[in-house]
């Protein structure tokens, strides 16, 4: 055990009850956000069809797609700073938040309320983006870290997705009304949210935060006793040093991490703009059977195989792989795009091939916030896991407002190009731009501390 890093005892820890207990408890969030920001667009013709409106604006389809992305973004902002006076403070309010907005969607009297409503929705979503990575990485062991992330995360978020799916279809099976059937799939994202509300504020503040930021040194070991059921040793006192000073030093690696979350939701949310239309179509099956059948043959096995793979392939080589190989299914698929029309199978082999690498990649890491907290030491790391939240929601808002019109100006084929072409440069901005973070303390990443190179534990690995 290499005893010179603060936190020894917490990263040396076998995965126990403890880290399952809050892989679920932050996970179930996850699963919440999944679900909501998914379930809109399954029932979303009821929707309009219940209030009346036979099409929408360019104004009314980009605020309807992007009022939870900016929300998200603004959540991330007001609770990014927020946690730096304590992760578990505020921990619970972001799935209260949710759940209340969830089922306020039920009861908008218009269009513009809902959109309104889920603005607010999306605050409760940027707030767990930022809350639930940080705490668990902070109460991690570093060989599971990011495997339990990922999981937390990536896995859990179409899980939610493949939820709102289903049960929509369990509600078109059993005869529901259209009217109904929308206010039911929407006010059920409550209940997972709702769920965990209790865990959440159960669950101990992280050992780190007391330590570094509160200075509540025994609070701290008593956190690492209850963790490790062995009595721990003194924590490190508070982190003295401006919060200026720490964000400049780190700065690079974070603004990157950002930078490649921005780049991974360019891709992902984008993709979801020509798959359905180009090839649920051509199959002659309906959307939501499309995103269905796309989630569980490629999209959730992608998402399970990539938690695996993470921690013993690392976090750049798994991002730079997916980055390459959605860029070259990507660009497979926009050379062969008249093949692809004409023969459906060959679009859907293409389309899952892609969803695999871009999911199984970057969607492992950086769309599952592991990169910001891991680059952000504890006197920053909230502040820093928002801004890369903000990156990727600005990714995402990019791909709702901008690219249904270039799909107006470019076509299907050209905009396929220039994703591929967006997913080389995600591969080669992972290569220069973040640190390799795989089995490190988070202390050894960022030098916070007492922090002589853990080379010892490392070759024990």
């Amino acid at each position: 055990m290499p005893d010179a890093l603060p936190f020894a005892v917490l990263d040396e820890q076998k995965f126990k009850r403890f880290h399952w207990l809050t892989l679920f408890t932050t996970g179930m969030g996850v699963f919440t956000d999944g679900y909501d920001l998914s379930s809109i667009g399954i029932v979303l013709p009821l929707v309009l069809a219940s209030f009346g409106v036979n099409h929408l604006t360019g104004i009314e389809s980009g605020a309807l797609a992007g009022s939870a992305l900016v929300g998200a973004a603004v959540g991330a902002m007001i609770f990014g700073p927020l946690a730096q006076a304590g992760r578990k403070k505020f921990y619970g309010y972001d799935v209260m938040l949710m759940a209340v907005m969830a089922f306020a969607q039920v009861f908008a009297p218009t269009l513009w309320w809902l959109i309104g409503i889920r603005f607010v929705l999306g605050i409760g979503v940027g707030a767990d983006y930022v809350l639930s990575p940080t705490i668990m990485a902070e109460h991690s062991n570093r060989r599971d870290r990011g495997k339990k992330i990922a999981i937390g995360f990536g896995v859990m978020w179409q899980s939610g997705a493949l939820v709102a799916a289903l049960l929509s279809l369990l509600l078109i099976g059993l005869g529901v009304s259209p009217d109904l059937r929308w206010r039911l799939v929407l006010a059920f994202g409550a209940v997972p949210a709702l769920s965990v509300l209790y865990l959440r504020r159960q669950m101990p503040e992280t050992a780190r935060f007391l330590s570094r930021l509160a200075g509540d040194e025994a609070a701290a070991a008593r956190v690492v006793e209850h963790i490790s059921g062995a009595p721990a040793a003194r924590p490190p006192g508070r982190d003295q040093r401006p919060f200026g000073q720490v964000f400049a030093e780190h700065a690079g690696p974070i603004f990157g991490a950002a930078l490649i979350w921005m780049l991974f939701d360019v891709v992902i949310y984008s993709g979801i703009l020509f798959g359905p239309s180009l090839i649920a179509h051509s199959l002659g099956i309906s959307p939501a059977i499309f995103a269905l059948v796309v989630s569980v043959l490629f999209i959730l096995p992608a998402a399970a195989a990539g938690a695996l793979l993470i921690d013993r392939i690392g976090r750049k080589p798994l991002t730079m792989l997916g980055f390459l190989g959605s860029a070259i299914s990507l660009g497979l698929f926009a050379w062969l795009h008249n093949a692809a029309m004409a023969a459906p199978a060959l679009g859907l082999a293409l389309f899952g091939i892609y969803n695999i690498m871009i999911v199984g990649g970057p969607g492992t890491t950086a769309g599952a916030g592991i990169l910001g907290v891991e680059v952000s030491p504890t006197r920053i790391r909230s502040v820093g896991q928002a801004i890369t939240v903000v990156g990727g929601r600005i990714g995402a808002s990019f791909a709702a407002f901008v690219f249904p019109v270039l799909f107006g100006v470019m076509g299907e084929q050209g905009v396929i190009w220039l994703l591929a072409a967006t997913s080389l440069v995600g591969a080669a901005c992972t290569m220069f731009v973040i640190p390799e973070t795989a089995r490190r303390s988070l202390e050894d990443i960022n030098a916070d501390g007492d922090t002589r190179v853990s080379a010892v534990a490392a070759a024990g690995d």
